[in-house]
């Protein structure tokens, strides 16, 4: 073997020395990488309070960057604090009623589509037409959940909430009439009760204004019958007409006579 043959057959030789070892170490590499992944994993999995920190952590540096990007603090649950829903998602005869409201009262339709979607929710719980609870709120506050009376009636639905602040306490207070959906399932409740106790809606809804023992309403249950019927339309696909709101004021001289003593008499046993 000459010289040259020599060394060729030894740089041979030791290129596939360190192909081997160059194997051997990726290899055991990629097995230690891989026991390392797996000790990880049964880590995170046996001692979950370790994945909710990293999970934490991750999410405060995610914030971080946002508001360092942005200029504003990020809350990404804020969404879960809106009282909000997309109207195309929901049914056809809900949709039409949510599209009609929001055109009649100038209110966003995708918080008008949360209160739809609970109303038609809570009436088929309390047996009560939908169509009448939503006539109730168009008529008490024109779909407004700050409204206030002078006599202290709150919220969309315009609730009495000294007299009725028992209903509240599984909403966690009082302060709970100015959260839409919670004011919205106490006075269905409210309104439940006075029609039981008057056997009719028209009587149900003179007990709900404070006019139970008057012979005049100043009209009141006439316009949330009317609002209602025209809400029925709406929900069958009919063609119904915007007529000016007929909201009445939270001040009317109706809500007065929602005094304690007059309110307890309506629900003494």
């Amino acid at each position: 073997m000459t010289a040259t043959e020599k060394f060729t057959k030894g740089l041979a030789t030791f290129a596939s020395d360190i192909a081997q070892g160059f194997f051997e170490i990726t290899h055991n590499g990629f097995a230690l990488l891989g026991l390392a992944v797996m000790f990880a994993v049964i880590t995170l999995t046996a001692r979950p309070e370790i994945r909710q920190a990293g999970e934490a952590q991750l999410m405060s540096w995610l914030q971080t960057r946002q508001a360092a990007v942005s200029g504003m603090a990020s809350e990404v649950d804020a969404i879960d604090r809106a009282t909000a829903t997309n109207p195309q998602s929901l049914p056809k005869q809900q949709a039409a009623v949510a599209y009609w409201l929001s055109r009649k009262y100038n209110i966003a339709p995708e918080p008008l589509s949360a209160l739809v979607a609970e109303a038609f929710e809570a009436g088929k719980n309390a047996k009560l037409e939908p169509t009448l609870i939503l006539a109730v709120m168009a008529i008490e506050s024109g779909f407004n959940p700050f409204a206030q009376s002078t006599v202290g009636a709150q919220g969309l639905m315009q609730v009495m909430t000294r007299i009725h602040s028992d209903k509240y306490q599984g909403f966690g207070g009082k302060l709970a009439a100015f959260d839409p959906i919670s004011n919205l399932r106490v006075g269905v409740k409210v309104l439940q009760e006075c029609i039981s106790r008057a056997g009719s809606v028209e009587g149900g809804l003179k007990l709900y204004v404070g006019a139970g023992n008057m012979d005049d309403d100043n009209g009141y249950a006439a316009k949330v019958i009317a609002e209602h019927n025209r809400l029925q339309l709406v929900s069958a696909g009919r063609s119904v007409p915007l007529s000016a709101p007929q909201v009445v004021p939270v001040n009317h001289p109706i809500k007065p006579l929602d005094t304690p003593e007059t309110v307890a008499s309506y629900f003494a046993s």
